[in-house]
């Protein structure tokens, strides 16, 4: 049977989408739990499959970080498990009442949280997004449609078949949850015309991916381009908690969006600061580019150009700027981050507020790693991306975020005057 189109699955999605609004906490948790166990039944088939799909790339001369990526093994099998159940323990996201009063003339009026409807993930790369998507859609209500890259169609096509078995075990729609099984670009082209039936669209990628889908769609995109994230080391810092501090945040993933890109020290501390830092991201291995100031104090250090403050590396490279006090590390943070993610390290409370209300970032951390800024480490369970928009969502996206609300007013034949 020829798989079918990417408007047939989305207009599939919007009919099975209006049953899942109406759906239990009870059912949907459910749900998830027949998706773990239905995962878990074919382990290792999903682990055979995706060898074959690691194979492939490595053969095609994919890059050591895509292959990464791409693996799954018994660790993060194991960890997507873990997201499925963890949503699943997460607070009913739906028919929250967020506000509610009643009128002078007996008119009781509510505004109740409800679902999206329909929401598109177009991912690259790792297939743990299948079921994490899957996951988080189904807990906040919204049919989900999924297209993942090509170098993991057989991973994401065998997880989403697989999922899709429990949740209809729990009595979920057919269609709740679907994958666009056609490779190539036109696929994700055809989707993003899809307006009268998917309410917003996720992309997880790269910069070149997320621009395409943006700018290629009148579908609301939920997204982050860059992943510029500072740490401003305080002239009154503890120098050992920040040290470390930096280096977790840089170092204990390089590759990923809330790794640590620039440092930011304050010329109050430099001069004790820098050696300690150059100290250890030497022995970890990174490359460090400094500025003028820092370069006096360390004059080994390749020389930071423009550049280097507007990059996000995701790699083994960190630049490193001295600045004179905190407006400046504010205004630096301000001009060159992404409004990802940014953190001080600071003994003061004054400090602490100021950089919490005048940084403009989804996320912003005291006296802890930049690497925390997740839907785990935040206690939210499982999450679909990270959003530096404004509108809708902003940060880690999960069930709360894939929600709308909309207007209820009970009424006993109440008439307009």
């Amino acid at each position: 049977m020829p798989a079918p189109s990417v408007k047939t699955i989305a207009q599939q999605s919007r009919i099975a989408s209006r049953v899942l609004a109406s759906s239990s906490e009870k059912q949907r948790n459910r749900a998830l739990a027949s998706m773990a166990e239905a995962m878990q039944a074919s382990r290792q088939l999903v682990l055979d499959i995706n060898a074959q799909d690691v194979e492939q790339a490595r053969a095609a001369g994919q890059s050591a970080a895509m292959v990464k990526r791409l693996t799954i093994n018994d660790k993060v099998f194991d960890y997507m498990l873990s997201r499925l159940h963890k949503v699943a323990q997460r607070p009913d996201p739906l028919n929250r009442v967020l506000q509610g009063h009643t009128n002078a003339n007996g008119l009781r009026v509510y505004k109740k949280s409800a679902p999206l409807g329909v929401v598109g993930i177009i991912y690259e790369s790792r297939p743990n997004v299948t079921s994490d998507a899957a996951g988080v859609c189904i807990k906040s209500g919204n049919a989900v449609i999924l297209r993942g890259g090509s170098e993991a169609i057989k991973t994401n096509t065998l997880l989403t078949d697989t999922i899709i078995e429990g949740a209809m075990a729990a009595g979920l729609p057919q269609h709740a949850i679907q994958i666009i099984r056609i490779p190539g670009h036109e696929s994700v082209g055809a989707l993003l015309h899809q307006h009268d039936s998917v309410d917003v669209l996720i992309p997880r990628g790269g910069k070149a991916l997320i621009q395409r889908i943006a700018e290629g769609t009148r579908i609301p995109v939920i997204k982050h381009y860059d992943g510029i994230c500072h740490l401003y080391i305080a002239e009154d810092a503890d120098l050992e908690q920040g040290v470390k501090l930096a280096v977790n945040s840089k170092c204990q993933s390089v590759q990923v969006c809330n790794a640590l890109e620039t440092l930011l020290v304050d010329k109050r501390c430099a001069a004790d600061a820098l050696p300690l830092l150059s100290s250890a991201f030497r022995q970890n291995n990174i490359e460090l580019r400094g500025c003028d100031q820092t370069r006096q104090i360390l004059p080994d250090l390749t020389a930071a150009s423009e550049d280097d403050w507007h990059s996000e590396y995701l790699a083994p490279i960190l630049s490193v700027r001295v600045v004179d006090g905190i407006e400046a590390a504010i205004t630096h943070i301000n001009h060159f981050g992404s409004g990802h993610t940014d953190s001080i390290v600071t003994q003061s409370l004054h400090n602490a507020r100021l950089f919490e209300q005048r940084v403009d970032s989804a996320s912003v951390l005291i006296n802890a790693s930049t690497r925390l800024s997740g839907g785990g480490d935040y206690g939210l369970g499982s999450v679909v991306g990270i959003s530096t928009d404004k509108l809708h969502a902003r940060g880690p996206v999960g069930p709360d975020e894939l929600t709308t609300y909309k207007w209820v007013a009970y009424g006993e034949g109440h008439l307009r005057e």
